[in-house]
């Protein structure tokens, strides 16, 4: 076997799969890099994209990264409540009117969380949330975030994510009007996530050429954005928030942006393969154990289906990596409780033995564990348990 799979073999002989492991060195270093490229530019963590309480505080404890970009306001309260973080902007928009309620009840949390809008109606139901607590006038207001289009627009062609329909400066600066007006409400801050950037990797011209066009276009599109959300809030703005993992040194060039944002990066899933920018460091796998034998140069490992979200196809599903030269079977792929994968080191494999494998996504790997398992060269020098194994999900 080759060296990796011996190491996280040797590491963890006293396991048993399915297990998943986090090499604690290639993180830290993945975190440098994330610091080098970010060149002095704050960087917010995607808590998506680890899902594991101490491994987010990990990162944290390193200066350079400031505050979590949480996907869901129950986790920010949570994060908020553990004192994982006293400063998180919750990514996407809410409709938890409960997880509001909290929010709105509680000086400590508004002060530590802002939430996401881009609609008058997210925005009333966070109003709504301060009115029902009898206090608008309380000295700490509700903090929003407003979500700015960052997709390119040439002609037809929608070439980015569908998030928010906010795009013009006058979009944005109507939408803060509009929250301003309301008791208890502050727009603090806006957010351009340009994911034609930062999540696609470098494959080919095309992809570099929509790269190119899209920062041109962010280069002048986000500081009138920006400007027109300052001059239509009677307070400045406390954040700009841009980029990700795969974009950073672009994104830290734009003077209007105070913050980065960057989560994937740390663990290196196989999305992240492909990039010019940098070197991924793989630093998160899953182990599963064969069970069978169903052919000379076929094993079948239990479990694996650990499909990543986006649009279906083979960059979705896990890929095996550890003994070296294996692949998975085409009509069967990574299965609910088996996984067949071929190659010639399938030969050598016995019931017993273990396949290693790295996930597509980073975070959501830590859906199927309870915990990770923290490995330095040949040791596990600690556990870490998920959000899964502190018994909460957040969608």
């Amino acid at each position: 076997m080759d060296d990796l799979g011996k190491r996280l073999d040797t590491a963890t002989a006293h396991l048993d799969p399915p297990l998943a492991v986090v090499d604690l060195d290639a993180f830290d270093a993945n975190a440098e890099d994330l610091l080098r490229r970010a060149g002095g530019v704050p960087i917010r963590v995607a808590s998506k994209s680890v899902r594991c309480r101490d491994l987010v505080a990990r990162a944290l404890s390193r200066p350079g990264f400031a505050g979590v970009l949480a996907f869901s306001l129950r986790e920010a309260i949570w994060l908020v409540r553990t004192g994982t973080t006293h400063d998180v902007v919750v990514a996407y928009p809410t409709s938890d009117r409960a997880a509001l309620a909290e929010l709105a009840a509680d000086d400590e949390l508004r002060a530590a969380i802002a939430i996401m809008v881009d609609d008058e109606a997210q925005v009333a139901m966070a109003a709504k949330a301060v009115s029902d607590t009898g206090n608008t006038l309380a000295e700490q207001p509700l903090r929003l975030c407003l979500d700015i289009d960052s997709s390119l627009r040439i002609g037809p062609l929608h070439l980015g994510v569908r998030r928010s329909p906010l795009r013009t400066p006058d979009d944005a600066a109507r939408l803060t009007r509009s929250a301003s007006r309301q008791p208890g409400l502050r727009v603090v801050g806006v957010m351009f996530y340009e994911a034609q950037v930062a999540g696609l990797p470098d494959r080919n011209a095309g992809v570099r050429l929509v790269k190119r066009r899209s920062l041109a276009d962010l280069a002048t599109r986000r500081a009138a954005v920006v400007d027109a959300v300052a001059g239509a809030s009677e307070h400045p703005l406390e954040l700009v928030n841009g980029g990700g993992s795969g974009s950073l040194e672009a994104t830290a060039a734009d003077r209007a942006v105070t913050e980065l944002t960057a989560g994937s990066g740390l663990y290196c899933p196989t999305l992240f393969d492909g990039y010019r920018a940098f070197v991924p460091r793989p630093a998160a796998w899953f182990a599963l154990s064969v069970t069978r034998r169903p052919a000379p140069d076929i094993a079948t490992c239990f479990g694996g289906g650990y499909i990543a979200s986006g649009p279906t196809g083979k960059t979705r599903q896990p890929l095996p990596v550890a003994p070296a030269g294996l692949k998975l079977l085409g009509a069967e792929g990574a299965g609910e409780v088996q996984t067949p994968v071929r190659g010639k080191a399938a030969a050598s494999l016995q019931v017993g033995d273990r396949v290693w494998f790295r996930h597509a996504k980073a975070g959501e790997l830590c859906e199927r564990f309870d915990a990770l398992q923290l490995v330095q060269g040949t040791r596990v020098v600690g556990t870490a348990p998920t959000y899964r194994g502190e018994g909460q999900t957040f969608g």
